[in-house]
């Protein structure tokens, strides 16, 4: 399988993050050792001193396609989760000052926390769809789907020039405002509309 990300795709978070708005999708990736399911704590790693968290929506994708059109987008996706795109911050600046690649600051195990997924026509608006991010019990990410500047559509086909899309593949959306940083012992809860997704420890 395939994590592929997007990065800068709200308008808010580019704002904090002080940073001009892309004209088309930014992509990266992750391999599949970036996973971390099934609640486990994600353990902070030695290599950083600033892991911060970042709430997205994902999609799962659920047939091969390549070069796929805006309009068929639809048919290649009716999962989605929450998820983090967890960041080593300090990492990131490192190697955007020197003009290095981002993988080992986006792309290090369980940087990829995903949830259960649940059926796109389960929700209440499948093109707008509320999520949040709790630490130690207080709202610190909210954001929706609608806010996104590229939409799930969007970003299908355009990635979906460079790469095929094979069943099982994961689209990580984006960021809205409110990143910031995990310690040990901080608690993390993230809901899709009032569904929880996920819940677990910072160890």
């Amino acid at each position: 399988m395939k994590i592929i990300c997007v990065g800068w795709n709200y308008a808010n978070h580019n704002e904090e993050m002080d940073r001009v708005a892309p004209s088309e999708p930014s992509i990266f990736m992750k391999p599949d050792s970036a996973l971390l399911r099934e609640n486990r704590p994600f353990f902070l790693p030695r290599f950083s001193d600033r892991i911060e968290y970042e709430a997205e929506l994902v999609v799962k994708i659920n047939r091969l396609g390549k070069n796929i059109s805006e309009k068929f987008a639809p048919r290649y996706y009716d999962e989605v989760t929450l998820g983090i795109d967890f960041t080593a911050r300090d990492l990131q600046e490192q190697q955007k000052n020197c003009g290095g690649p981002w993988e080992i600051c986006k792309a290090f195990d369980h940087s990829a926390v995903m949830g259960n997924f649940v059926k796109l026509d389960s929700l209440q608006n499948p093109n707008a769809i509320e999520f949040q991010l709790l630490k130690n019990g207080n709202q610190v990410q909210k954001g929706n789907s609608a806010d996104m500047l590229f939409n799930v559509n969007q970003i299908i086909a355009y990635v979906s020039k460079f790469f095929t899309l094979k069943i099982g593949d994961v689209i990580f959306t984006g960021t809205p405002a409110g990143v910031g940083p995990v310690a040990i012992n901080d608690r993390l809860e993230g809901y899709l509309e009032e569904e929880k997704m996920f819940d677990f420890m910072i160890k």
